[in-house]
């Protein structure tokens, strides 16, 4: 049984998910979504989950394994991808990973150990009281390695990484001494005017299929709209349009500035990683499988 692992990512918007469906067809591959946020069920069109009909029949695994209610930690997301891999491999068939969760990826391809750290709710009320970017100073201090990768407008996540380095004094990121895998990674290489362009394509799409809809949806089943906006891009600015704090132009404006920006740290965290092969296009990336297979 080969121990072979194609990661393919990329920022978000750049087709991540067409491309590896048609890669997983060619290569009899499944694949294993890295998304912080499709993991939870609900959340299709704000999270921009590859549907049933884009699947292909290419089996896809960790959509979809969560309820919003409960967080889901990075340490979940580790255990059951690693079970899926071994799942798909045992059936002879190549596994790829895809998506663009840059510290997920991470956490399965370098087998971070993920700090086992009890949640402080003494410091965490504290901490609550706080705006993003005072938590993002206090991070850079306690941190400034962690603070270079984290989202800074997530204040769940920056909460939680003080937590830890509170704890630990620096929240480690302790990878195996031996890699897992050999390991394929493909970034899709997009310009910043074309990415832009895509962003905003599909923003409207989905805008046209219903995300407003969705999150009024998640609102019912009972999610509070502070856990909404955690969840940061779209439904951070619906929740917002929906509370009536902006009004619908303004919402279509921030998540599309916005995912310009989620972009932009998406490629300096994945700039970083001198393993990834650059492509442009689905035979570039075919090439290279052909030879790493």
């Amino acid at each position: 049984m080969s121990n072979k692992l194609i990661v393919i990512l990329g920022p978000t918007a750049s087709g991540k998910s067409e491309l590896a469906v048609k890669l997983a067809k060619k290569f009899s591959g499944e694949i294993v979504s890295v998304d912080s946020r499709q993991v939870y069920k609900g959340m299709d069109i704000g999270t921009a989950k590859v549907t049933k009909k884009e699947r292909q029949g290419i089996l896809h695994y960790l959509l979809d394994v969560s309820s919003p209610k409960r967080r889901f930690t990075v340490a979940q997301y580790q255990k059951l991808a690693l079970k899926a891999i071994k799942k798909i491999q045992k059936k002879n068939k190549i596994p790829f990973l895809v998506g663009g969760s840059g510290f997920y990826i991470q956490a399965v391809v370098d087998g971070i150990v993920i700090p086992k750290v009890k949640p402080n709710w003494n410091l965490r009320r504290g901490l609550e009281k706080k705006s993003a970017p005072e938590l993002f100073e206090m991070l850079k201090k306690l941190d400034p390695q962690r603070s270079k990768t984290i989202e800074k407008k997530n204040k769940r996540r920056l909460i939680r990484a003080i937590e830890i380095a509170k704890e630990l004094g620096t929240v480690p990121s302790l990878s195996l001494p031996h890699p897992r895998f050999e390991v394929l990674m493909l970034g899709i290489k997009k310009s910043p005017e074309e990415l832009r362009e895509k962003i905003r394509e599909r923003l409207l799409k989905r805008l046209k299929i219903g995300m407003v809809a969705e999150v009024k949806k998640l609102r019912k089943s009972g999610l509070s709209w502070s856990r909404l906006e955690e969840f940061g891009l779209e439904y951070r600015f619906i929740a917002q349009y929906l509370q009536k704090k902006i009004n619908y132009q303004e919402m279509v404006e921030k998540i599309q500035k916005e995912s310009e920006h989620f972009a932009k740290r998406q490629m300096t965290w994945f700039k970083r990683d001198k393993r990834i092969r650059w492509i442009k296009n689905y035979s570039e990336a075919e090439n290279l499988l052909k030879k790493f297979l």
